[in-house]
């Protein structure tokens, strides 16, 4: 690939000593979005994890935005993650804190110090997923999916380059999920590239995308939309 932003070649990830993926290879472009799916345990979320540099790569070699993740240091993780957002099935709001105030939570966690260019940036992306006029609700206070809005919100904090969504509408019904998939396109359609795990396969066929499987210890890529196998989304 000309542009590729993510490149992974023969990597083997394990969890511990188990090893969950092995010789894992494919490159993702600039403003990609691809579908990661395959059974529960199947190492979805540890690919995932790998990209965000939360498990080492013990062999392989791969590229993240720029970074090595296969000889990464400890002290540049940080700055890694500061291109790369991730979007939780579960939200991981503070529950204890309104929206502004998780919001500000990460861009302190991260460096920001000038008040008035943090409530710009909090403005900016809570005006991206049409949540400004939340500004100041509690969790609690807000719908699953305005929490989800939420949540991709805070993983645009940082003007990432990747955002990795680990199963974003697992929590959602239908038309909410739908809502939450027009939202991440629009982002993608920004130049972001969007690595989403998935089991909704209406999502699949309604928004088509390149996709790729974990099966079996491997990483493959779907030739065509229309030949998915359903019975490998399901728990």
């Amino acid at each position: 690939m000309l542009d590729a932003i993510i490149q992974v070649k023969a990597v083997d990830i394990f969890q511990g000593a188990n090893l969950i993926l092995n010789d894992v290879t494919f490159d993702v472009e600039r403003g990609e979005f691809i579908y990661l799916v395959g059974k529960v345990g199947s190492g979805k979320s540890s690919l995932i994890k790998t990209l965000n540099a939360e498990l080492k790569i013990k062999r392989g070699t791969a590229w993240v935005a720029g970074y090595k993740l296969h000889n990464i240091k400890e002290s540049h993780i940080p700055f890694l993650r500061r291109k790369v957002g991730v979007v939780f099935q579960d939200f991981q709001l503070l529950i204890d804190r309104n929206v502004y105030d998780n919001l500000l939570f990460v861009l302190k966690a991260t460096g920001w110090t000038d008040k008035t260019e943090i409530k710009k940036r909090i403005q900016s992306v809570l005006e991206k997923v049409n949540l400004a006029h939340k500004i100041y609700e509690m969790p609690h206070q807000l719908s699953g999916g305005e929490q989800q809005r939420t949540v991709i919100a805070r993983a645009l904090l940082n003007d990432p380059e990747v955002i990795l969504a680990d199963e974003p509408t697992g929590n959602l019904d239908p038309e909410t999920s739908e809502d939450i998939m027009g939202v991440l396109s629009e982002i993608s359609g920004s130049g972001r590239s969007i690595i989403m795990a998935t089991h909704n396969h209406t999502l699949l066929h309604r928004f088509p995308k390149r996709t790729i499987k974990c099966e079996n210890g491997r990483v493959t890529e779907i030739a065509a939309q229309d030949e998915i196998d359903l019975a490998m989304l399901e728990d």
